[in-house]
C-alpha cells in the first residue's frame, strides 16, 4: 500500500510560511536539492492544492532551460514535469504538465489511490494537507526544519 507523505519546510517555530506568504527564508543548498530529488523522483504521484500547484508550475517546467540552473535543479525540473499530479481545486479549470484536477478530496478515492501499485504519494500545500489530516489520510511526515524563528506566519500544523 502506498502512503502519502507530507513534504514540507518549516522554521524552528513551526510556521511554514512568514507574513505575507514570504517563503525567503527557505534555504535549500546543493545537497538538499540533491536529496529532495532521490527521495522524490521514487514517487507515484504529487498531490498538490491549487496555490502549491501554481507556485511550482511558474517556475519548475523550464527550470532546466537555464544553463546557470546548478544540476540539482535541472534533476527536479525534469522529475516535476514527467511525475503524475493530482491537483485539488474546485477552481482550477485546468492544469498542464502531467496534471489532473480534482474537484474535492473524497477519501474513500484517495484510499484508492493508495491501494494502487506505485510509489508514495507526495502531499504539498498546507490547506491540502489540513484536509488529509482531518480525514486521517496522512501516513507520514517528512517536515525540513530551516533554522530561522519567524515569530509569525502560517503555521504548518492548524490548532
Amino acid at each position: 500500500m502506498r502512503r502519502i507523505v507530507v513534504h514540507m519546510s518549516v522554521s524552528l517555530d513551526g510556521y511554514f510560511e512568514g507574513l505575507g506568504g514570504d517563503l525567503s527564508w527557505h534555504r535549500v543548498d546543493d545537497e538538499l536539492h540533491e536529496h529532495f530529488n532521490t527521495e522524490l523522483r521514487t514517487m507515484g504521484a504529487f498531490l498538490n492544492g491549487r496555490i502549491a500547484y501554481e507556485l511550482m508550475a511558474e517556475y519548475w517546467p523550464t527550470a532546466d532551460q537555464d544553463p546557470a540552473s546548478p544540476q540539482a535543479v535541472r534533476e527536479y525540473a525534469a522529475i516535476w514535469r514527467e511525475m503524475p499530479k493530482i491537483v485539488y481545486s474546485r477552481t482550477l479549470d485546468r492544469a498542464d504538465w502531467n496534471a489532473t484536477v480534482v474537484r474535492e478530496v473524497d477519501p474513500d478515492e484517495v484510499r484508492r489511490l493508495k491501494a494502487q501499485p506505485g510509489g508514495d504519494l507526495a502531499l504539498g500545500g498546507a490547506d491540502l494537507m489540513a484536509t488529509f489530516m482531518r480525514h486521517d489520510l496522512v501516513d507520514e511526515w517528512w517536515h525540513y526544519v530551516h533554522p530561522v524563528l519567524l515569530g509569525r506566519g502560517r503555521p504548518l500544523v492548524p490548532a
